[in-house]
């Protein structure tokens, strides 16, 4: 037997607390470790050392990209991977994806470095706290599930099989385990360092629904009218798209998504409205605030998804009456009042609702499904021209219609942060679930510059594309040398327009189109400027292409894909044209935008 399979089988005993942490994330089949040296971390990686076998460590150029990496290999698989970084500054680099992970419901294991405890209250190196010892703890506590210290070795078979259980038990998320560099030394004890000790290769029981609130559930979508289903990640994280669909097509209801939802139902599906809220769909805006019945599952009611609150916009709660269902009881009645609020997994509902259902609906609905089809006819007449047009600067509607001609149906995109994000919440079809992955609550810039390289290990046999702007590629442009260190063939489309033209855009809509100031990039002559991203990637060894003409965009993104190689393309888009909104958004006490389509035309 060899030695890697010796040490993982337990035979041996794991003598020192770090061979104990990579024995235990080898026996719960974690794949990788992303992340960073330090002097903090030292002891960790010498108990990788021997388990080259059977764990792979990639290091990266910056803590966050690990984050990142982490959080879009889970998104992908749904099977959590680790992430090391060292004390001090090493793990506040790592913050950023954190956080990102927990407002998304992604999880992952973060494994810090801290410094030797013996040198607690002295401000060693890179200590963090100066009232409380080592208190790195606390920095995270506000972007975990839950943060472990354990500061003995024999204290980590607990916190690590502690740490496994709730990672992905119950709404996922991130989980922190910091360990003081003499803990990575010391030995383990024998009795508890075996196999038989590290618990959690399966998951926990889900939660069903009360079967009464099941049964009031489908009473009330029965004698619905207008009724729509409303489906957030959670519906993704659960795998429940099959059920989804077999409902929505036996009682004829359709299906709206959160931005954040976007796969979870084929939005070529006859029963489809697309997103809602203040970048949504005509259709899925219209048919959402004159519903009088709403079942939404797995979705918080966020802001972006909902245009705010505001009465009207997106909504109509509580004279709509919601059916909210969700496996974090703290979400249910957060934002709108529930008619009927169900604590459940979205997957087990769905199977209850079906097997309670009793018969199908009726022809009166047809007149709502052929009221929201004339909605969908106006969307499609202003939405489809600027898909085909030639004009240079590249039009954004013509960048997102070329990408999804370049990407198969099962192949990964990532938005990043910023004006294009909007533009592929609005346009972007997502033909399957887990072919589109975004930052969503917590909006990490950097996010799809980085994350695209966790997907594309999840996914090896798939073609994955980050879709960036300029501002979020420079954030962490490093992930491209990582690419071509390891080989992990990604594309990059760097959406050029000069400037974080969100905000800008932001800036002039709320105070005045002469009131820009910080968000363009420009030369010190106030000139528009732009690095050459194209030559920053062949610089680290990618392949680099600048796109400027609409035609050309097509053909590179294809022989991109097709190239098996880390490749940037630069792509100049129009900064002038903006997405059409059909819902608004809200920072109060400035006064909110209202919507440019459609307003006012589809009540009654």
């Amino acid at each position: 037997m060899p030695k890697s399979e010796v040490q993982s089988a337990g035979v041996k005993q794991a003598s020192k607390g770090a061979a104990y942490i990579a024995d235990f994330l080898v026996q719960q089949k974690v794949p990788y470790l992303f992340g960073v040296c330090g002097h903090g971390i030292l002891g960790l990686l010498d108990g990788l050392f021997d388990r080259q076998e059977d764990i792979k460590t990639i290091s990266v150029h910056h803590e966050a990209v690990a984050g990142f990496m982490a959080e879009a290999y889970f998104r992908i698989t749904q099977k959590p991977v680790a992430t090391y970084t060292s004390c001090g500054p090493g793990s506040a680099n790592l913050i950023l994806a954190i956080a990102a992970a927990f407002a998304d419901s992604s999880a992952m294991l973060n494994i810090t470095g801290n410094v030797p405890t013996g040198q607690w209250n002295r401000g060693p190196f890179q200590e963090t706290g100066k009232y409380f010892q080592g208190d790195f703890v606390n920095v995270l506590r506000p972007y975990v599930k839950r943060s472990f210290q354990p500061t003995r070795a024999d204290m980590l078979p607990l916190a690590l099989r502690q740490a496994f259980a709730l990672m992905t038990n119950g709404r996922p998320g991130p989980v922190h385990i910091d360990v003081p560099l003499n803990v990575f030394v010391e030995p383990v004890e024998e009795h508890v360092s075996q196999p038989d000790n590290h618990w959690p290769l399966t998951e926990w029981s889900r939660p069903a629904a009360d079967p009464a609130s099941v049964d009031e559930a489908i009473r009330l979508l029965h004698r619905a009218a207008r009724p729509v289903i409303v489906v957030g990640h959670g519906v993704e994280l659960s795998g429940a798209e099959p059920e989804l669909l077999m409902l929505a097509e036996k009682l004829r209801i359709p299906v709206a998504t959160t931005p954040f939802g976007k796969g979870v139902f084929d939005p070529r599906h006859a029963l489809s409205l697309g997103p809602t809220g203040r970048n949504g769909s005509y259709m899925a805006n219209a048919a959402c605030r004159n519903a009088d019945v709403i079942l939404a599952l797995g979705t918080r009611f966020d802001d972006r998804a909902t245009s705010a609150w505001l009465p009207g916009f997106t909504y109509n709660i509580p004279q709509s009456k919601l059916i909210h269902v969700d496996i974090d009881p703290t979400e249910i009645g957060r934002n709108f009042r529930p008619e009927i609020g169900i604590i459940a997994d979205a997957k087990l509902f769905l199977q209850q609702l079906l097997a309670a259902r009793g018969g199908d609906a009726d022809s009166g609905r047809s007149a709502w499904l052929e009221r929201i089809d004339g909605w969908r006819k106006r969307w499609a007449a202003a939405t489809t021209p600027p898909r085909t047009s030639d004009a240079v600067p590249i039009r954004p509607e013509r960048a997102v219609a070329e990408l999804r001609k370049a990407v198969p149906a099962d192949g990964i995109v990532l938005a990043d942060v910023g004006i294009h994000h909007n533009w592929l919440v609005a346009e972007w079809e997502a033909w399957k679930t887990r072919t589109f992955l975004q930052t969503w609550g917590f909006a990490s810039m950097g996010f799809a510059v980085a994350g695209a390289l966790g997907a594309k290990l999840a996914a090896p046999d798939k073609p994955v594309v980050s879709l960036c702007g300029d501002g979020a590629f420079m954030m962490n442009a490093s992930a491209v040398l990582t690419a071509v260190e390891y080989e992990i063939p990604v594309v990059w489309l760097v959406w050029n327009n000069f400037g974080y033209c969100a905000i800008r855009d932001q800036q002039r809509g709320y105070f005045g189109s002469d009131r820009e100031i910080a968000t363009s990039f420009t030369d010190v002559n106030g000139k528009l400027y732009s690095a050459d991203y194209a030559m920053m990637a062949r610089s680290m060894g990618a392949e680099g292409v600048t796109v400027e003409k609409p035609a050309d965009l097509g053909p590179q993104l294809e022989a991109a894909i097709a190239s098996g190689r880390p490749t940037v393309l630069d792509v100049r888009i129009d900064r002038e044209i903006r997405p059409l909104a059909t819902g608004s958004w809200d920072l109060p006490p400035i006064p909110h935008p209202m919507p440019n389509f459609g307003w006012g035309e589809d009540e009654g």
